[in-house]
């Protein structure tokens, strides 16, 4: 049952991310999401529950969960995940008011997508003003060197640098060249953590990221399209080569 009061955190999302060196994690978001306009069955009859177990059992830092209907989520998606699960959390939706970061809380987020194309700035600063008094983390996202232009961050917010396009729900084909080519741009924002987001479709590439100097990496439709989830997390795991 969703709780009526607004609670600090249990669990620092930044930390769980920024901690991996120490703490034996992989500095991985591992997201689920139930579909994509290419791939319209990501959860292929497995439980939410059971993917964030798996996600949990193989190490990787923190949990996404797309609760935004284009993507086929739901609020009830990340109500589970969270009875489920240990690792701090992401919500991703379209968030743009401090009511929905407060239900998030209530949901059992420990952090928040800002989509920074959506919000204009003065808005980007209260909602992330919020999400800082709430003992959450705010998840600033930015995909063009347009949105880093300017951007000053605290040290307890993640900055994340998007490979692909929203505004045509993904289809676009992103690589992680957009990554590579705005991460001093990002780093310079002040923000605590610079993560790569979305399009990183293989361990090779997720090495690349981390050793260029990226926090972390959300990484989704490469680990759920796996025909055996586990096997396959197993296999990124042992494939990935940090410095």
């Amino acid at each position: 049952m969703l709780s009526t009061e607004i609670t600090m955190s249990n669990n620092n999302f930044i930390n769980a991310l920024l901690g991996y060196r120490t703490t034996g994690k992989l500095p991985i978001i591992a997201e689920i999401k139930a579909s994509t306009p290419q791939s319209p069955d990501l959860l292929q009859q497995r439980s939410v529950t059971s993917i964030a177990r798996q996600y949990e059992s193989a190490g990787m830092a923190c949990i996404s969960v797309v609760t935004g209907r284009w993507f086929g989520g739901s609020t009830n998606l990340l109500e589970q995940v969270a009875v489920a699960t240990s690792l701090p959390i992401l919500r991703k939706d379209f968030i743009v008011s401090c009511s929905a970061i407060n239900h998030s809380r209530q949901l059992g987020a420990s952090a928040v997508l800002l989509t920074k194309k959506l919000i204009e700035k003065k808005t980007l600063e209260r909602l992330i003003d919020h999400t800082l008094t709430l003992g959450m983390t705010p998840f600033v996202e930015v995909d063009s060197l347009t949105e880093l232009d300017g951007l000053q961050l605290d040290e307890q917010v993640v900055v994340a640098v998007c490979n692909r396009d929203i505004r045509t729900r993904e289809t676009d084909d992103g690589d992680i060249s957009t990554s590579l080519s705005l991460l001093e741009h990002a780093q310079i924002t002040g923000a605590g953590a610079v993560v790569s987001a979305s399009a990183i479709t293989s361990a090779e590439e997720a090495s690349q990221l981390i050793n260029a100097g990226y926090n972390g990496l959300l990484i989704g439709t490469a680990f759920l399209q796996a025909a055996n989830l586990g096997q396959h997390l197993n296999q990124f795991s042992q494939a990935l080569v940090l410095k």
